[in-house]
């Protein structure tokens, strides 16, 4: 019995239905932590190098953090990891909702998924009983209703995570969803789960998690949560979620507007939280043990659809970036989504290049397939997400993700894709916000904002200086992951700012262990070294051509608050050069052989200079 652990972790070979069950070690518990950690570590020792993500040689690995299904705030978040079918690289997208709570009291901690079964399968946990099952009646149904119909087949009891359609037909950016709308989405991962056939994970377990002091940790989460409840933010936080940020990005000339081609939209306020309160709200609803409750359930009279959210990430990328009139068009996109298994960031970034290249008349009617691609136009976008999961016609082209669509389509239109890596850009413009252009631009899987959010620094240590902001987003590298490491969402720190030792108490109290801030950074430190380095064995050239910005960010902003605002490479080499130094890269953005030693990583050190992908 280790701490914080369950115990266990699940071995699956979906290709000869083995299952077997190997022991969590007190050194891979110490040493590792658990949460992306385990799965960067896991992912760089397993997998072939060079290997096809859609082969059944790729695995996917499943893991939960220590204080995941704890007394502790938020303690709800599960990662997801691969090698990224949209991107080629590093890949993990982290999800809420209750499975990472069910999977530990089954006494799991993490799942690897191996090789590929023949048919439609779906993997069954309860406790100690552990089945790969037929899962030829649900194949071909939507994320959302299998999960319905999964419950009803195997009890409420049971927390179930699905991939729809487009995981099955191999849509690059598809995604898991459980809990009718808590999804891992970014990267492709359902994807990988399609090419392996596997349909679903249901889990169900009744096992007590050991804590090194039970009572210590009752006290101290019911101080953080009195804290929680207490602070100002508090009441606006609960009620809207992520929402509440449209008015603001809005404000200040962030929120993406057709294709990322403005940064203020018109319609705002027909699409924010407050829309959302007044036109689809049906109650609040949470994650498990979360004090916030930031998320609803929404209902489209409209549409005549139920769908949870839209969060913001969704209202920027599938509403102002899209046109679209109000929330009502949103929720509706949002739920289609959602039931086809696809991830609105990409989805809408898809979409969005369509349009822009058939306003452009680059794309025409009959290229679409007859769709009438205007800004706006909720019908057409919702055929083209269809055609996108099924892959028919023009859908073929975007099921591998905007950026081969645009390779594929070719006259220049790359330069219309607002990507890095191959990842869509989430909903924040960086015109005028250099710290989160370079978070973008060197994420350790693509332009994602969860990785450092650095637009309100952007903001405070201003707008068009580069000065400071590679440190900055080097330390939000280490600390934002961390989340992801431990098992529990982010937002009790960012929004509420609950501090970050009160995060290092808890680990201790649940483990036993003595981790100090300190020792935590380092370790953090080694995590990003480790997924940098498995870009550079698997990317070939992999380095500071990787980290650039879209083409969209060097062309002046039309208009708005940040009105004639865009980078130059001049700013961008500045920016990288502060940031490599802060890691102590070489000027490529590779780690040398020396660093990755300094940082614990001595077989990896090894590995690439045999490989002659770094320097010594």
């Amino acid at each position: 019995m280790i701490n914080g652990y369950g115990g266990s972790i699940l071995r699956v070979d979906l290709t000869g239905k083995l299952i077997k069950r190997e022991p969590v070690t007190p050194e891979l518990a110490h040493d590792w932590v658990g949460g992306r950690a385990w799965i960067a570590k896991y992912m760089y020792d397993e997998l072939p190098a060079g290997v096809d993500p859609l082969s059944p040689a790729n695995k996917v690995f499943i893991a939960t953090g220590p204080l995941s299904g704890t007394l502790w705030p938020s303690s709800a978040k599960i990662l997801w990891g691969t090698k990224s079918p949209l991107t080629g690289g590093y890949i993990d997208s982290n999800m809420g909702g209750m499975i990472m709570a069910e999977l530990k009291y089954a006494g799991v901690d993490m799942i690897i998924l191996e090789g590929a079964s023949a048919e439609p399968v779906y993997l069954m946990v309860d406790d100690e009983k552990v089945e790969i099952r037929d899962a030829s009646a649900y194949w071909g149904m939507g994320s959302v209703d299998t999960e319905y119909a999964m419950k009803r087949d195997l009890g409420d009891e049971f927390q179930i995570a699905t991939i729809g359609p487009a995981g099955e037909n191999l849509v690059r950016f598809a995604c898991i969803t459980h809990d009718v709308g808590r999804q891992a989405g970014r990267g492709g991962t359902a994807a990988v789960l399609g090419s392996k056939r596997l349909k679903a994970i249901a889990i169900r377990g009744t096992k007590p998690i050991p804590v090194a002091d039970i009572k210590g940790l009752q006290k101290h989460t019911t101080a953080a949560i009195d804290y929680i409840k207490n602070t100002a933010f508090f009441p606006t936080f609960s009620k809207y979620g992520t929402t509440d940020i449209t008015d603001w990005c809005d404000d200040v000339g962030v929120l993406p507007v057709n294709n990322f081609q403005h940064g203020q939209y018109a319609k705002k306020d027909r699409i924010n939280g407050k829309s959302i309160r007044e036109n689809i709200y049906v109650r609040d609803k949470g994650c498990y043990a979360c004090p916030l409750g930031c998320s609803t359930y929404s209902y489209s009279k409209k549409y005549g659809v139920y769908v949870e959210g839209p969060e913001y990430e969704t209202i920027g990328l599938m509403g102002s970036n899209l046109g679209m009139d109000s929330i009502e068009e949103i929720a509706v996109l949002n739920a289609e989504a959602d039931n086809l298994g696809m991830d609105s960031i990409s989805s809408g970034s898809a979409i969005a290049l369509a349009m822009e290249l058939y306003e452009r008349g680059i794309l025409t009617k009959d290229d679409v397939g007859g769709l009438d691609m205007t800004w706006g136009n909720v019908s057409a976008a919702r055929s083209f997400l269809k055609l996108i999961a099924l892959r028919q016609g023009i859908g073929a082209t975007f099921a591998d993700g905007a950026l081969a669509a645009a390779r594929t389509i070719g006259r220049d239109t790359e330069k219309y894709v607002v990507q890095v890596k191959g990842l869509d850009y989430s909903a924040y413009d960086t015109h005028a916000a250099p710290a989160m252009m370079l978070a973008y631009m060197t994420s350790d899987i693509g332009a994602q904002h969860t990785r450092a959010w650095a637009i309100v620094q952007d903001i405070n240590m201003g707008r068009e200086s580069t000065d400071g902001k590679g440190k900055l987003v080097y330390d939000l590298q280490h600390l934002r992951p961390l989340m992801e490491v431990l098992g529990v969402c982010r937002f009790p720190w960012l929004e509420v700012k609950l501090d970050w030792e009160n995060y290092v108490t808890a680990l201790n109290l649940v483990t036993g262990q003595h981790y100090t801030t300190e020792e935590l950074f380092a370790f953090s430190e080694k995590v990003w070294n480790l997924t940098r380095a498995f870009w550079t064995r698997e990317v070939d050239g992999f380095g500071r051509a990787f980290d650039q910005p879209p083409a969209r960010m060097f062309e002046p902003m039309p208009d708005g608050p940040t009105a004639g605002a865009k980078v130059t490479q001049t700013m961008v080499d500045q920016l990288l050069d502060r940031y490599y130094d802060a890691y102590q890269w070489d000027r490529n953005g590779l780690p040398t052989a020396g660093r990755l030693r300094e940082v614990g990583l001595g077989y990896v050190a090894d590995d690439l200079l045999k490989r002659g992908r770094i320097a010594e």
